[in-house]
């Protein structure tokens, strides 16, 4: 019995000691340049397979909208206009949605840049918007949640 134990004792001390002597990965930032048309990827920042989906990425982080938007082509609007095929259309251009004076006077034509700057900050970017709560403060998540809106446009 008292065998057993120290038994115990010794390979639960190796096992603990096992778990905390790995080092840590340094973490390198990378630029990646792609030509246009190419599909859009980002560095795995856990350093996995060299590059992630961003499409995939951006699909994922377009939970943080479907409260209020859906992104599926013929659904109905909901709180905020359906978002399916917004790269290109003109701003306020969804029909049948009741959208902001300031956002069907804004001649705004949606591609990635605009709706960067919008994704940021719509009140700031668009004042008189009805989008208040939906800010995305890091660029990474708005370039992924772009990718994922670019690519299920019609």
């Amino acid at each position: 019995m008292h065998r057993n134990a120290f038994l115990a004792a010794s390979l639960l001390t190796v096992m603990v000691t096992a778990c905390g002597s790995a080092e840590q990965p340094e973490v390198v930032e990378q630029i990646i340049v792609r030509e246009p048309g190419e599909p859009e990827t980002a560095v795995d920042p856990a350093g996995n397979d060299g590059a992630v989906d961003l499409v995939a990425l951006g699909e994922d982080a377009f939970q943080i909208c479907t409260g209020c938007h859906v992104n599926e082509a013929g659904a109905p609007s909901t709180a905020g206009p359906n978002l399916h095929g917004v790269i290109g259309r003109t701003a306020g251009g969804l029909e049948g949605y009741p959208y902001s004076d300031a956002v069907m006077t804004s001649d705004i034509v949606w591609d990635e840049a605009s709706l960067d700057g919008y994704l940021a900050d719509p009140a700031g970017y668009l004042p008189g918007t009805d989008m208040l709560a939906g800010a995305v403060p890091d660029p990474d998540t708005r370039a992924a949640i772009i990718a994922y809106l670019a690519s299920t446009g019609e």
